[in-house]
């Protein structure tokens, strides 16, 4: 099985990282491992269990930790929220060989919710966290109430996805300077790129992820193309936010397919790709007044 990290020492780094940043919250949490069929899954809960429950998704190469930063103080006095650490990520989930050899999504994330005994619950996700809450919300309509996408879209090809994903990435993160990082962070975020670059901890982190977690260890999370009768079925449960200068998310042909497909969404001024970061008061407004009203 591919190994997550480059070498130890990535592996003791990224994690000393990732403690500092959840550090950082300023909210209260918990971090607690649930034993799934794919290895364990580790979760961050935040805000009062009687709250309704919310599922956080991050992106790809991404974490928990690093993802919710400034969103986790305004959603947890809304919410009981559930930050995941995508199994297979950079995080501090830990799959076994089952999980390479097959990995189900939808199984997974009922495994977690199975084991915190809940039923029905609203998501919000970031980048592959958006389709992977989509995807959710299709597979099992009667567990997923309302849908958060952020600067998520929905793809028609596999080559689609893997085009933009190499002209946002390349070449910038084959060699992951401290330079070459800042580079990245600029050409996928908008204007307010400054949320990172003002946050040490954050940054460095980022680096940490560029240099030292093996992205391929993610590629059981599959991308599903879905057909405009799969998708009429989360139409009205489900909202996406685009970032305005979201190279990877905000382009014609994704834009026509949300409203192919009459699926909601809004676009933020001033925020790329790290659309929650950039713009998080903004965005943390939206995901509570679409789940709360």
């Amino acid at each position: 099985m591919m190994p997550r990290y480059k070498s130890e020492r990535g592996r003791e780094l990224i994690y000393e990282s990732y403690n500092k940043l959840l550090a950082a919250w300023g909210a209260a949490y918990e971090e607690i491992d649930i034993p799934t069929v794919y290895g364990n899954t580790h979760i961050i809960t935040a805000g009062s269990p009687g709250n309704p429950p919310l599922l956080l998704l991050h992106g790809t190469a991404d974490n928990s930790a690093m993802m919710w930063i400034y969103n986790i103080q305004q959603l947890s006095e809304k919410f009981y929220v559930i930050a995941v650490d995508a199994i297979g990520g950079s995080g501090k989930s830990e799959p076994n060989p089952t999980y390479k050899k097959q990995f189900d999504q939808a199984v997974w994330l009922d495994e977690v919710l199975d084991a915190l005994v809940i039923r029905q619950v609203d998501i919000a996700g970031v980048s592959y966290g958006a389709y992977l809450a989509y995807h959710y919300g299709i597979m099992r309509p009667s567990r997923a109430g309302k849908i958060v996408c952020m600067a998520g879209l929905v793809p028609g090809s596999q080559f689609e996805v893997m085009g933009k994903m190499m002209t946002a990435f390349l070449p910038e993160a084959l060699f992951p300077t401290e330079s070459s990082c800042k580079r990245l962070l600029r050409k996928l975020s908008g204007p307010n790129y400054a949320v990172f670059e003002n946050n040490k901890e954050l940054m460095q982190h980022w680096y940490y992820l560029l240099k030292h977690f093996n992205n391929q260890s993610m590629m059981q999370h599959k991308i599903t193309i879905f057909q405009p009768e799969q998708l009429a079925t989360i139409r009205d449960k489900t909202l996406f936010l685009i970032g305005d200068q979201d190279r990877l998310s905000h382009y014609p042909k994704a834009i026509a397919k949300l409203e192919e497909n009459r699926l909601n969404y809004k676009i933020i001024p001033q925020a790329g790709h790290a659309i929650n970061h950039e713009q998080s008061g903004q965005v943390n407004r939206e995901i509570i007044r679409y789940l709360i009203g």
